[in-house]
């Protein structure tokens, strides 16, 4: 079994840990952090070092490749540029969990996660560095371009397309014939029943656009949720529950 290493010692980290393990192509050695401490234990995997410790820890381990597991995707993004830079032909891995459904001529891109319970319909095309959350499904024709997401509980009809480096949040539905441009985030429990341009917050049920979104801000951060919660409540004054 080939050697990997998972760049990034966190809680999403242990779900791809698990993926890898579940799936059984793979042993994963350890994690690499360039903020927790080396040498710490991680989910009983020792973190290795940094990005800047791959070299080493490659020819020292053996390592066959690995997965960047961060859950925000410009971030994952700008680590996984940055593992280009030090070792050009690292090879990334794609991690598909075995409780998962593919369906026929479905493409899958170096590099991306499919969580346990995810459904990818006939025809449909991941890109690279995805991210298939816990039960989200894609359905027939769906396009995920490069370093997109879905979050756990998302549900997509059919003829999708996701532009690049956009996040589609917890339990959004989102009916057939959608398009969401590049950079582009559409909230928690929405129902997108129209196109959302690039560079776009959206959300509600149905879904509004809220504002325009600047390249690499935070979605996942629990501050910057509940700033948008208040936005949206001021824009519509509407009085709900600010979670």
């Amino acid at each position: 079994m080939k050697n990997v290493v998972i760049f990034g010692a966190s809680g999403h980290g242990s779900v791809i840990m698990d993926c890898i393990e579940k799936e059984g192509k793979y042993k994963t050695i350890g994690f690499l952090d360039s903020i927790k401490q080396k040498g710490i234990e991680h989910n009983g995997l020792e973190i290795l070092g940094s990005e800047y410790d791959l070299p080493f820890i490659l020819h020292k381990y053996k390592v066959f490749g690995g997965i960047v597991a961060i859950g925000d995707n410009w971030k994952r993004y700008q680590v996984v540029q940055k593992i280009k830079k030090i070792t050009p032909r690292f090879r990334f891995i794609s991690v598909i969990h075995p409780n998962s459904i593919i369906g026929n001529n479905v493409r899958i891109g170096e590099g991306t996660a499919i969580m346990p319970g995810v459904i990818i319909n006939t025809n449909s095309k991941v890109g690279k560095h995805c991210i298939l959350n816990t039960f989200s499904s894609l359905d027939h024709d769906g396009v995920m371009q490069d370093f997109s997401s879905l979050a756990p509980r998302v549900g997509i009809g059919g003829n999708f397309f996701l532009g690049k480096y956009s996040a589609i949040c917890l339990g959004a539905r989102i009916i057939e014939n959608i398009k969401i441009g590049q950079h582009s985030v559409i909230g928690a429990g929405s129902l997108v029943l129209r196109s959302v341009p690039e560079h776009t917050l959206a959300y509600g049920s149905p879904s509004k656009i809220i504002r325009i979104r600047e390249i690499g801000e935070v979605y996942l951060d629990s501050t910057n949720h509940r700033l948008n919660s208040y936005l949206h409540y001021k824009h519509h004054k509407t009085v709900f529950r600010i979670l």
